[in-house]
């Protein structure tokens, strides 16, 4: 027998159709029902169970009870960007189910990735943070650079909390829709609470779609330029 990581166990409880798409529906970063879970899977909540169940004993996601309700999220950050990961790997290869619907354009434009922002707008935060230099990239890994954490503070970011977190401050998520990547990390998470606290950006009910006003639109082109503006 081959020692080391099993990867074939966590293949397996990812690669069953219900299981990822409550794996997915956990992508929005909230903390969801069995009911809620098995109305994302297209399964009953008696098969729901059995999936989380399994879920749970594999280490991607975790439990918490509140009054007479369960209710399951990711067991952490790592499960989140491993879920984003596969999903840009798998449109990468040319692996894609039916299209998604109406909201198939905001999803693509702005959503949200665990707890930080994804999709066009995501892409085009990291692409404008490394093109004025606020952030450098070698290969995989992201930092943030002496100007940056100069241009965050004028963002109104407070730094000092988010490098006390034994989180990652930044690092790199393959985003499925662009199939490029954007940020994640306590600093990714800390722009999109700033665009939900200023009132720039909301999430809409029940989806994943980050809704930006007329004028959260406006703001957030002008803080994250691009070559074309």
């Amino acid at each position: 027998m081959i020692e080391g990581p099993d990867i074939a166990r966590i293949g397996s409880l990812v690669g069953d159709p219900a299981r990822a798409n409550i794996l997915v529906a956990l992508l929005g970063g909230r903390a969801l029902t069995a009911t809620e879970l098995a109305g994302a899977a297209g399964v009953t909540v008696q098969t729901a169970s059995s999936h989380l169940s399994k879920l749970e004993d594999g280490g991607l996601i975790r439990q918490q009870k509140q009054g007479r309700h369960r209710y399951f999220s990711f067991a952490d950050e790592t499960v989140g960007g491993l879920i984003e990961g596969l999903m840009g790997f798998a449109a990468s290869r040319g692996h894609l189910r039916h299209r998604l619907g109406p909201k198939e354009p905001a999803l693509r434009k702005a959503r949200i990735c665990y707890d930080h922002l994804a999709g066009d707008y995501g892409v085009r935060m990291l692409d404008s943070l490394v093109a004025r230099g606020a952030i450098e990239v070698d290969g995989e890994a992201l930092a943030l650079t002496a100007a940056g954490e100069q241009l965050l503070a004028e963002f109104g970011i407070d730094l000092a909390p988010l490098k006390m977190l034994r989180r990652p401050l930044c690092r790199s998520c393959l985003d499925w829709s662009e199939r490029r990547a954007h940020m994640a990390g306590s600093l990714g998470k800390a722009l999109l609470d700033h665009f939900v606290e200023t009132g720039d950006a909301r999430r809409e009910a029940g989806s994943r779609v980050m809704v930006f006003s007329p004028v959260g639109d406006r703001r957030f082109q002008a803080m994250f330029p691009t070559m074309a503006d």
